[in-house]
């Protein structure tokens, strides 16, 4: 049996990267070693998007190989820019002779510069980034004919797979002209074991967390999850909210963002006289699974949201979805009318008609709920490792 050997370049450690990189190093056909640029998430660092220190509950380096690159950028870090890590490690690293070196986009020079030196020693490599293609039209015309030189006729030209997550990446892609024969699938994931192990150990305490969280146990919980920023939209959701007339509902945000937008949700809360609304704050990996399981309705109304896997964990606990049409999963895991709702993002009246529906239906909601937990068990660490391995295999025939 072939074993590949696989280097992975990530610019940090990343909650949802770490358990697919463990499922990665048991597969008997991948010997894996993952690179990072910086170590700021595992030391703890301050997210600008939480607008506070974070580290992550759960491992990040066990149970697969890793090294860090030490890195060289006068203002180095992951939130710097394209100059925030500069790692020249990188190109002594890539002297071993691996198969392939999955890079994770191209915003960071380190990135750059790994992709050059993969090609000049002969390593192939693969891309597997998450940009959509309706978001990429929303741009200026000026910035994509700038990419459509940078992309389509240089970078894109001397990768050997694309690695796409969903079909609005895909379609990314295409449109910088990438060829199908190297597209292949290797969809965004979350632990889906992790998250229906804590659904299933949970469900029947729905009412008892709802007493932990302070929500009368008779009301329908719509639940926001992630950072309290400007292109997540919070405030549609609250004025959608306020639409609803009737009195069942109740709604929980978690996780925090710049102190200016919580207080802005807060004065709104206020002023409109508006009741249930709950701020529970920052919640770490390990507390996630009690707001979802308390929770009867998921809502990610972003504009900017390249994918969402906060939808995929949200899915993982038998929620019905809705989403705006700029989130980035969109496309391929809310099934409208099916286990959820797609709303053209800023749309409030529709967003509260939705919001509604599903508080008047308990029925639809538990048929759409169900329906979602079906869907998300083909959006896994699985499928990720099949995908890359196909393209290996693709590969090695040209």
């Amino acid at each position: 049996m072939k074993k590949y050997k696989i280097a992975f370049l990530l610019s940090h450690s990343i909650q949802y990267f770490s358990p697919l990189f463990r499922e990665m190093a048991k597969h008997p056909e991948i010997d894996l070693i993952v690179y990072y640029c910086s170590d700021e998430c595992v030391r703890g660092m301050k997210d600008v998007g939480f607008g506070k220190k974070i580290k992550w509950d759960i491992p990040l380096l066990e149970g697969y190989k890793y090294r860090f690159l030490k890195n060289y950028s006068p203002k180095p870090s992951i939130f710097a820019g394209f100059f925030g890590l500069i790692n020249p490690g990188i190109i002594k690293e890539l002297r071993e002779e691996y198969d392939a070196l999955i890079v994770h986009g191209w915003n960071y020079f380190t990135n750059i510069v790994a992709i050059i030196t993969a090609k000049l020693f002969g390593v192939k490599v693969f891309i597997r980034g998450d940009n959509p293609l309706n978001q990429e039209l929303r741009k200026p015309r000026y910035k994509i004919l700038i990419k459509k030189i940078i992309l389509k006729r240089l970078l894109f030209r001397i990768i050997d797979a694309f690695l796409y997550v969903g079909q609005e990446n895909k379609e990314f892609y295409r449109f910088y002209g990438v060829p199908e024969s190297k597209l292949f699938f290797v969809p965004h994931a979350v632990e889906n074991g992790r998250f229906i192990k804590g659904y299933e150990g949970l469900v029947k305490k729905k009412d008892e967390l709802k007493n932990e969280i302070g929500i009368p146990q008779d009301k329908v919980v719509i639940l926001f999850s992630g950072k309290l920023i400007d292109k997540k939209r919070p405030m549609d959701l609250l004025m959608g909210y306020e639409k609803i007339s009737s009195e069942k509902k109740a709604l929980v945000y978690v996780g925090d963002g710049p102190y200016h937008i919580r207080e802005n949700l807060e004065e709104y809360v206020k002023e409109k006289k508006l009741v249930d609304v709950y701020f529970v704050g920052f919640k770490n990996q390990t507390g996630l699974p009690k707001y979802y399981v308390a929770s009867d309705i998921f809502v990610l109304p972003s504009v900017g949201e390249t994918w969402g896997l906060v939808v995929n964990e949200a899915m993982c606990f038998h929620l019905p979805v809705i989403v705006s049409d700029m989130v980035g999963c969109g496309r391929d895991l809310v099934k409208h009318g099916e286990n959820g709702f797609v709303y053209p993002v800023g749309n409030i009246d529709r967003l509260a008609n939705y919001l509604l529906k599903l508080l008047m239906e308990p029925n639809l909601r538990k048929r759409m709920g169900k329906h979602s937990s079906e869907i998300i068990t083909k959006w896994s660490y699985k499928e990720d490792i099949e995908g890359i391995l196909v393209a290996l295999k693709h590969i090695r025939k040209d």
